[in-house]
């Protein structure tokens, strides 16, 4: 049993339980995936797999090393790799090759999702960090301003991790414990209830959570 299963965020709906109650799901389309390497203690030090999505991409956008690597594993034009620990829970039967479907995933569980957060570029600390501004009227000047970073005789500097205004978004982010609502074996699809970072389109890691065990 694999650990997880990479796929791509198709876009959110909504689905109706059997009470009649409405929830909101995200489409993933995941997999069919493939072990490209198995990880042992003995020649790596820890206990992994690592699967690759097969969606195939042009060989000129692979280079030769990465090519020489999926060869091993007859997985060549594999372009989105991922790694995942195992645990000791009966994963160690995995090896190259073989196959990751969505079939082992079953209404109910519990799964950790993992993508790249939609980019905002450049954004100020009201849109950054929710800071509440200052007034708009009575002549006030400062509207969306930082305010203070740091005292000027002590310390004299600004300590790391000051908030203030930056690149926004476009960074690993991971939703926990998200429920699988449906499995879709024909159409290689799950629905899990709520939100997943990322645009449509963009790649995520499906993870089991620890919750599960």
């Amino acid at each position: 049993m694999s650990p997880g299963i990479l796929g791509k965020k198709i876009g959110m709906t909504q689905v109706f339980r059997a009470d009649g109650q409405v929830v909101p799901v995200t489409v993933l389309k995941a997999g069919p995936c493939v072990v490209v390497q198995r990880k042992t203690p003995t020649t790596d030090g820890y206990d992994a797999v690592q699967l690759g999505l097969m969606e195939y991409a042009k060989k000129s956008n692979i280079n030769k090393a990465e090519t020489g690597h999926l060869k091993k594993s007859a997985s060549e034009g594999i372009k989105f790799l991922r790694e995942l620990r195992l645990g000791a829970d009966g994963n160690g039967d995995m090896k190259a090759g073989d196959r990751v479907l969505v079939d082992q995933f079953k209404p109910n569980e519990r799964v950790d999702v993992i993508g790249i957060s939609k980019g905002r570029g450049f954004a100020g600390v009201v849109k950054r960090h929710h800071f509440r501004g200052s007034d708009a009227t009575h002549g006030s000047m400062f509207h969306r301003a930082p305010g203070s970073i740091g005292a000027s005789s002590f310390p004299s500097r600004v300590f790391p991790g000051m908030r203030m205004g930056g690149h926004m978004g476009n960074e690993r982010v991971t939703v926990r414990n998200l429920e699988i609502v449906e499995v879709d074996t024909e159409d290689n699809t799950i629905l899990v209830k709520g939100a997943v970072p990322g645009p449509n389109g963009g790649y995520v890691v499906v993870r089991r959570s620890k919750s599960n065990a």
